[in-house]
């Protein structure tokens, strides 16, 4: 559920090495500290408030001038422009950002998707006095409007009616150009999930090729990554005092354009494969200016060498997420052409009281009235739901959450969390009681963080829980049972259900936690995701191996059984991932069929921008390793549309359409043992009239423009809907 919207979704020399028996990180710390041990840095709260703040509050953030002719305003100081319609509460980027500026005392007006097929739409409120923040929206506008497979996709949950073809392709570049045409002299800054995860040289799933960065292509002055509270207050405020934005050169979770690297810094070159360790940040220093204090920058192959070059793409994508604990990041430096592209170390978490404050900002809880009866699927979804959380340090190689929130756990206080609960209750229409989601990012990971605050500050392992849990992590779930026992018991909550995907190789270690979910916040399915049962591609998702799946359902059917309840897992699974082969998907719909699961609740690799499978995906290296370009370190890779369909075949094994495709694939493979009418067969030798031409695509569920809901059917208990309001976050 967490939020993921506008400038959302880390200096030390400690270096990450591999053991090449595990291929796992050889270090000796393991996850990140609360944010609130952390270096004291001044409170986004704290700042003296811009003059306009004589206007107050305003319901919603107004979108035309009619809306600013109601405030008594004559201009708005800040222009925020989106892909999204405006949905003023916490779960959306653009209201979360609106109304932190709006704190500071800012004015400021929301374009939400505007007609970018000409510059006028973007002049409907005005020039703004600072800038226009611009971002493409809550997802990646390519994520949200092409699937796996490249096909269009019809639907959009993100705005009224649920309607595609709202925002353009490469939204960001788009509105930043049409931007840049309406004011010319108007600085633009970028941000959001779609410029965070394209923030440097970038491989492009939907043209096959990498691509410069964003802030090149979108010729903004200044791009912010991450969660950005932080960056953009000091960026406004800084503004306001007539300092332009490509000036800005010193702010954390910031990249801007430069033409050479300053005096005074010293470079740490990692543009050239070592074939003997393999390359990492940790080389000694090569100082490119003398004298005094110098600051450490990282320099990246370039971006015409990663265009043309995969192994070094795969080497890039490998140190920049080495780079990416707050408490020891460096700068990194990538050349574009005749520029350089300059990044500054990523942004310093919130502590719990500005998440406090920022998550108790005046949000309506509702879409702007000018939708009227509109449907915003998204918004339904999330309408009931809290977010009691940001980050994850579950560091997936295929998930997006890490780069954007990173691993920090930034918690809100239990009393933020109980206010929002009672809001809700009191202010949301159509509340009957049920809270449809407690959770974030991941559902339990609530006030988990490290130990030890110097084991933190060195860490830069990826992930605190592959291969193995680090003894070094607080895994203590007694917090989160607390918020939940408070939840439950306010007036006038019936349930409280957790929607968020649950971590169970966390979730394990604390059988009272367990007990305490199944007995009164499951709804009759929990959704968990194994993702994959070998351990080949496993290891390229940096997931446990089946067997914590295993040990936590038993502990989850036997807490079901002792609170005399029929409740089921909803497993996940990625197909094609890098990494899996074809008997990798045979052998897990084997186990699909063995313990009676109907998967329909599958997804094709899809390899978004800056994650490390995208890397995996474009190299065919590992960058979970030092990266070589021998050949027996390629990962394989399945790129071909036949063979994704292949697997995610494998997955729906029990879907007819998908038989003929599986019975040549499991001849070519000597396994036609597996054809066959008995239980011990995978498929039939026979196929049902009317089926088999669909070449391997599978029925496809849902009607054409509406979202397509996906289960997963265990055999012979049939098929329950989940409750309300409980699909994927």
């Amino acid at each position: 559920m967490g939020t993921t919207g506008l400038f959302y979704g880390l200096l030390g020399e400690a270096a990450l090495f591999c053991n090449p028996a595990d291929m796992v990180p050889r270090i000796f710390c393991a996850t990140l500290q609360p944010v609130d041990r952390m270096k004291k840095i001044k409170n986004i709260f704290s700042h003296r408030k811009y003059w306009a703040s004589r206007f107050g509050t305003s319901p919603f953030l107004p979108t035309s001038r009619e809306d600013m002719e109601r405030l008594g305003w004559d201009s708005c100081d800040i222009v925020l422009v989106t892909g999204d319609a405006y949905v003023d509460h916490p779960s959306f980027g653009m209201a979360v950002i609106g109304r932190v500026l709006e704190s500071q005392g800012f004015r400021v007006g929301i374009l939400s998707q505007p007609d970018w097929s000409h510059p006028e739409p973007f002049t409907a409120l005005g020039r703004p006095h600072l800038f226009f923040g611009v971002t493409g929206g809550n997802m990646d506008s390519m994520v949200n409007r092409y699937t796996a497979d490249r096909r269009l996709r019809h639907n959009d949950s993100y705005t009224p009616n649920d309607e595609g073809g709202k925002r353009p392709d490469r939204a960001v570049i788009v509105y930043a150009q049409r931007c840049r045409e309406a004011y010319k002299d108007v600085p633009i800054v970028i941000g959001g999930i779609e410029a965070s995860l394209r923030r440097i040289a970038h491989y492009d799933y939907w043209s096959d090729k990498v691509r410069r960065s964003v802030l090149f292509d979108s010729k903004a002055d200044l791009l912010v990554f991450g969660n950005a509270e932080r960056a953009i207050v000091e960026i406004a405020h800084r503004a306001g005092k007539k300092e332009h934005p490509r000036d800005m050169t010193d702010v954390r979770g910031t990249a801007f354009a430069r033409d050479a690297v300053p005096e005074g810094w010293t470079m740490i070159d990692a543009t050239a494969i070592d074939e003997g360790d393999g390359v990492h940040t940790g080389a000694k220093l090569r100082p490119t200016a003398a004298g005094g204090d110098l600051h450490h920058v990282v320099r990246l192959p370039a971006y015409e060498t990663v265009r043309d070059d995969p192994v070094l793409y795969a080497q890039a994508s490998r140190i920049l997420h080495q780079e990416s604990n707050p408490s020891n990041a460096r700068a990194l430096v990538q050349r574009h052409g005749d520029r350089e592209l300059w990044l500054n170390p990523p942004p310093i978490p919130l502590t719990t009281a500005e998440m406090d404050g920022v998550f108790e900002l005046p949000y309506a809880r509702a879409p702007h009235p000018a939708y009227g009866d509109a449907r915003i699927p998204a918004w339904e979804m999330i309408r009931f739901s809290v977010n009691i959380m940001r980050g994850c340090f579950g560091g997936c190689s295929f998930c997006s959450i890490t780069e954007h929130e990173g691993r920090i756990i930034q918690n809100r206080s239990e009393g933020s969390i109980l206010r929002e609960i009672e809001e809700i209750r009191d202010k949301v229409k159509g509340f009957t009681g049920t809270i449809s989601d407690l959770g974030g990012p991941t559902a339990n990971m609530y006030r988990l963080a490290c130990k030890d605050d110097k084991t933190q500050s060195l860490c830069r392992r990826l992930s605190c829980v592959y291969p193995d849990i680090c003894k070094n992590l607080n895994v203590n779930h007694d917090p989160l049972i607390d918020l939940y026992r408070k939840a439950r018991a306010i007036v006038g909550v019936k349930r409280v259900h957790i929607a968020s995907g649950l971590r169970y190789d966390i979730a394990v270690r604390s059988p009272r936690y367990v007990k305490e979910l199944v007995k009164h916040h499951v709804g009759g399915y929990l959704k968990i995701a194994p993702e994959h049962t070998e351990s080949g591609p496993l290891s390229k998702m940096m997931k446990p191996g089946i067997g914590a799946y295993d040990r936590f359902k038993q502990m989850f059917d036997a807490a079901a059984k002792e609170a005399g309840k029929e409740q089921y897992l909803i497993p996940y699974f990625i197909a094609a991932h890098p990494g899996t082969s074809d008997e990798d998907m045979m052998n897990l719909a084997l186990w699909l069929k063995k313990n009676g699961f109907r998967a329909d609740q599958v997804q094709t690799f899809l390899p978004s921008p800056m994650s490390l499978s995208a890397a995996m995906y474009y190299s065919e290296r590992d960058p979970l390793r030092p990266v070589r370009r021998r050949d027996e370190d390629t990962v394989r890779t399945a790129k071909g549309l036949k063979q994704r369909r292949l697997h995610k075949a494998f997955l729906r094994y029990h879907d007819a359409e998908n038989w003929p495709l599986l019975r040549d694939a499991l001849k070519r493979m000597g396994r036609a043992d597996l054809i066959g009418p008995s239980k011990r067969h995978l498929i039939p030798a026979w196929q049902p009239a009317g089926t088999g031409r669909k070449g391997g695509e599978g029925a496809r569920a849902g009607r054409k423009h509406k979202t397509q809901k996906f289960l997963t059917q265990q055999s012979g208990r049939g098929r329950r809907p989940p409750p309300q309001n409980k699909e994927g976050a």
